[in-house]
């Protein structure tokens, strides 16, 4: 069996008249605490959280904790395009001026329904031997929503890794998020490009490893996961939600530039459609 066509590292520029940037930190840290996984995984799957994992929108589900379930117009009127992170961020302390406590957001979130057949995919994953998948979590939502509802789930320990907007709560009870990282990418928003985050993994994993995966698989659903799949190898596997935005994206690629994306795409509308073909390709 061949190997996965990730062998490289895009790590962006700094910004003009700074050091080093956030991201360049935080992949170090990446580093150091990946060096604890074990070598011998043959796969690395990648998931998605919001729309994928769950079957919502964790940022739409945390406003439904505000005063009537729903924020001023004063507030939805800040929102830039690119920078819906600052955005969430002015969401979040308005949530605390209202009085929204923590334990009304992890309620909210762990209220979330997982998506069809995703608690059998995770089942799936948990019940193979412990040499065949390393299992990552890449989300533009935050670290608290995520955690939140994967313990409640009683799934957290499926994950090796998460990667998030960092969001913690304060001494006056506010929920403060931060971005991930700060890219180059002109496709994605200013806070993380997923992109740059799974090369930037891969990488290191396979300098730490000494050799690359058999295989890697991305499941999602969003625009913003069209774009680390773009970087997919032909015998790796885009799982794109069925009919949503990634999913157009790649077939639109396909008719616009045939041959441009390169991995095997195999769309899902349940979670037991991924596991169907898992289970191929593992057997091989």
């Amino acid at each position: 069996m061949g190997d996965s066509i990730f062998t490289c590292c895009y790590v962006p520029p700094h910004p003009p008249g700074e050091g080093e940037p956030a991201g360049s930190r935080r992949a170090k840290t990446m580093a150091s605490n990946s060096t604890s996984i074990s070598s011998d995984k043959r796969f690395l799957v990648f998931f998605d959280f919001d729309e994928t994992i769950v079957d919502e929108t964790s940022d739409d589900v945390v406003v439904q904790t505000a005063p009537g379930q729903h924020l001023p117009a004063w507030l939805k009127d800040t929102y830039q395009p690119g920078r819906y992170n600052e955005y969430m961020q002015r969401v979040l302390a308005y949530l605390a001026e209202q009085g929204v406590t923590e334990s009304d957001i992890r309620g909210s979130m762990e209220k979330i329904p997982a998506t069809p057949g995703m608690l059998t995919l995770f089942q799936f994953l948990r019940t193979r031997p412990p040499q065949d998948f390393e299992v990552v979590l890449l989300s533009d939502a935050n670290t608290f929503f995520i955690e939140a509802w994967l313990r409640r789930a009683g799934a957290r320990q499926l994950f090796h890794r998460i990667f998030s907007n960092p969001a913690t709560f304060n001494r006056d009870g506010r929920l403060v998020l931060r971005p991930f990282h700060s890219h180059d990418c002109v496709r994605c928003p200013s806070n993380m490009c997923k992109q740059v985050i799974v090369r930037d993994y891969v990488a290191r994993r396979a300098q730490e490893r000494g050799r690359p995966y058999q295989r890697v698989f991305y499941v999602g659903d969003g625009a913003n996961d069209f774009c680390p799949a773009t970087s997919l190898g032909p015998r790796d596997v885009a799982f794109p939600r069925r009919d949503f935005p990634m999913h157009r994206l790649i077939t639109e690629t396909h008719e616009a530039m045939p041959g441009e994306f390169k991995a095997v795409t195999v769309p899902w509308s349940s979670g037991e459609e991924v596991v169907q073909r898992l289970r191929k390709l593992v057997a091989e």
